[in-house]
């Protein structure tokens, strides 16, 4: 009995972790997306970031004002959108995270194009133990 309880435990820790990645992974994915944009292009604006995501700018325009509101970004009507401080450190740990990951899987003989799409969601569910194991393994064997 008392196997059952701690593994139920274990299961809702792990179903409670897994909720709160995803209430995040949003606003992960546009901060790393707008620091893309900067990079490339030295601007980030709704118009590209709806083409990129495949949504319709009135869903990033609703987004870009939660973001606003938590403080990751900044943004004047009809300007570009500027990442905080925050926002800016969010989207640098997740682009290390994504790259851990992908180069991971790659290490492990998955495709390129493979790599990158499943890299783009496990970045956002993988723990700090599994990622520093990851990156101990490419240390060693790259």
């Amino acid at each position: 009995m008392k196997r059952k309880v701690a593994s139920n435990i274990l299961r809702s820790a792990a179903f409670s972790r897994t909720r709160a990645d995803h209430s995040s992974e949003l606003a992960h994915d546009y901060c790393e997306l707008i620091a893309e944009l900067i990079d490339e292009k030295g601007e980030a604006r709704g118009t590209d970031i709806a083409l990129r995501l495949g949504v319709a700018n009135a869903t990033v325009a609703k987004t870009m004002k939660r973001l606003a509101e938590q403080g990751l970004v900044e943004q004047e009507p009809y300007r570009a959108i500027f990442l905080t401080a925050e926002g800016w450190k969010i989207a640098e740990d997740v682009k290390r995270k994504h790259a851990i990951v992908r180069n991971f899987l790659l290490a492990l003989g998955v495709s390129a194009r493979a790599a990158e799409e499943d890299a783009e969601g496990m970045e956002h569910h993988v723990s700090a133990e599994t990622l520093k194991a990851m990156a101990r393994f490419l240390a060693r064997n790259s």
